[in-house]
């Protein structure tokens, strides 16, 4: 058992090394306008929700003064 445990231990670190080139994926021009169109309607979709979430800020704030007027009276 230990005998394994030391050829796994020894050969596992060269596998590492096995691979010399980087990976090139060779993405044209179309890949990177499908993924930049993707970015688009995340963030055409992501725009409406901060701009609600801005307004429900502003509407709680301004709820949160009004009763601190009503209260110090």
């Amino acid at each position: 058992m230990k005998a394994i445990a030391t050829v796994i231990a020894t050969l596992a670190p060269a596998t590492a090394f096995a691979a010399s080139t980087l990976h090139e994926d060779n993405s044209g021009i179309i890949v990177w306008l499908f993924l930049g169109f993707c970015a688009l309607i995340v963030v055409v979709q992501v725009m409406p929700a901060v701009i609600l979430m801005f307004g429900f800020a502003k509407g709680l704030s301004a709820k949160m003064s009004k009763q601190e007027v009503v209260a110090s009276k």
